[in-house]
């Protein structure tokens, strides 16, 4: 008999995103002459820019050739690769990572979603709550937790409120946590933390002989220069975080795949028996018998967003999109909504009207902008009442849309 793994069935029956889009289809279906704009999933808009597509045309044109044609990528990356990280992304802002610390992956999503496999059953997994939703389901899934109470909330995950009252960034708990995630610029409420905040986090994981899984997928939105990029900006940090990263957001990738995990040697755990064992050691053999790398022409591609005319080209882009989240930030708020976000983060996170639940909210906002957003509650119990805009958009939707919810729902 094939038994199914059962845990998969405290989740709830559909993602959140998938969600979504059953309703908007049905809504477009009712209404075929409504001109929906999706501010909802955190996809890019705009194409990749011209450094990209020139590196990646120049290495297919070398897969066409006997001399130039590889298969299988390395396992952490191309070398080349690495060093692109290595240098731009940590040597620039004074930070040293060994080359065979860093490995490329298809994607940030997937990192955060297998890394809990490194982790023993019993560890106790802490997150901020509301949630970025795959770092909960992948521990429900792995069989961490109980059945979700009536609150939505899973017995063996310790949730840690993120709310107006803390500016949407917790403090490390009181209470014992083995491993806890974090996402700053965060997704999905858009804040960020300070160089004090994450000097806190890394003390308290040290102190815990904890582990910080540090989600770094938006840091190139941040704007303060004074605001750490990297966790390991932080001392210590490089003896209990992992940090991911990821093309996806900072250069177009999210229809190209690429991104990359940094586990230092010093971030250990503990078998059974009380010895120490590096972490880096257990996630290169994960990859090395779940993963066949990523393409070598994607790899040029994300080799060359550390280019100089792909630094200039990406960094353009993400100027487009905080001033769509500028606007979105402004408008919002002078049609009487309360706003948050949108300033270290492609994301608004906004209070639903009073009476109205985030779903209900996600409702009406179609009904009458014809405008779709993320419902706050999808990313767990704290984000009831709030639902998320994305400034990934045309400059035309953005400002039509806000146009749209003043006449819907402007005071």
């Amino acid at each position: 008999m094939a038994r199914i793994n059962d845990h998969y069935r405290k989740l709830a029956a559909g993602y959140l995103f998938p969600e979504i889009g059953r309703r908007v289809k049905a809504f477009a279906g009712a209404h075929p002459d409504a001109k929906i704009i999706r501010l909802g999933i955190g996809d890019v808009t705009l194409p990749l820019v011209p450094a990209v597509v020139d590196a990646m045309r120049r290495a297919v044109e070398e897969m066409g050739t006997a001399a130039g044609f590889r298969g299988y990528a390395p396992e952490q990356g191309y070398e080349f690769l690495l060093d692109a990280i290595r240098e731009h992304d940590y040597a620039s802002r004074g930070i040293a990572v060994e080359r065979d610390a860093v490995f490329v992956s298809d994607g940030s999503k997937q990192d955060s979603g297998n890394i809990q496999e490194i982790f023993g059953h019993e560890v106790r997994i802490a997150v901020t709550d509301p949630v970025y939703p795959v770092y909960v389901d992948t521990n429900v899934m792995a069989g961490r937790t109980s059945a979700a109470d009536e609150r939505g909330y899973y017995g063996g995950i310790l949730y840690l409120p993120a709310s107006e009252a803390n500016g949407f960034v917790p403090d490390p708990p009181a209470e014992r946590a083995d491993v806890a995630y974090l996402c700053f610029p965060n997704n999905p409420t858009g804040a960020v933390a300070t160089r004090e905040q994450l000097v806190r986090w890394v003390a308290w994981a040290r102190d815990a002989d904890a582990v910080l899984i540090y989600d770094a997928a938006y840091d190139a939105y941040i704007q303060d220069p004074a605001i750490p990029r990297s966790i390991y900006e932080v001392p210590g940090a490089e003896s209990c975080a992992i940090e991911m990263r990821s093309y996806s957001k900072r250069a177009g990738f999210t229809g190209v795949r690429c991104a990359y995990t940094v586990i230092p040697k010093g971030v250990t755990g503990t078998t059974a028996a009380g010895d120490r064992v590096a972490l880096q050691t257990l996630w290169a053999r994960r990859q090395a018998t779940k993963f066949n790398g990523v393409p070598y022409v994607i790899q040029r591609g994300a080799w060359a967003t550390h280019s100089p005319a792909g630094k200039k080209q990406t960094a353009e882009q993400v100027a487009f999109y905080m001033e769509n989240a500028r606007r979105l930030r402004g408008g919002l708020t002078s049609a009487g909504f309360h706003v948050f976000g949108g300033v270290h983060a492609p994301y608004i996170w906004m209070r639903v009207p009073a009476g109205m639940t985030s779903w209900g909210f996600f409702d009406e906002l179609l009904a009458k902008a014809n405008v779709v957003g993320t419902p706050g509650a999808g990313f767990g119990p704290a984000g009831e009442g709030y639902l998320r805009l994305s400034a990934f958009n045309s400059r035309a939707n953005v400002d039509e849309a806000l146009e749209r919810i003043r006449r819907g729902f402007g005071s």
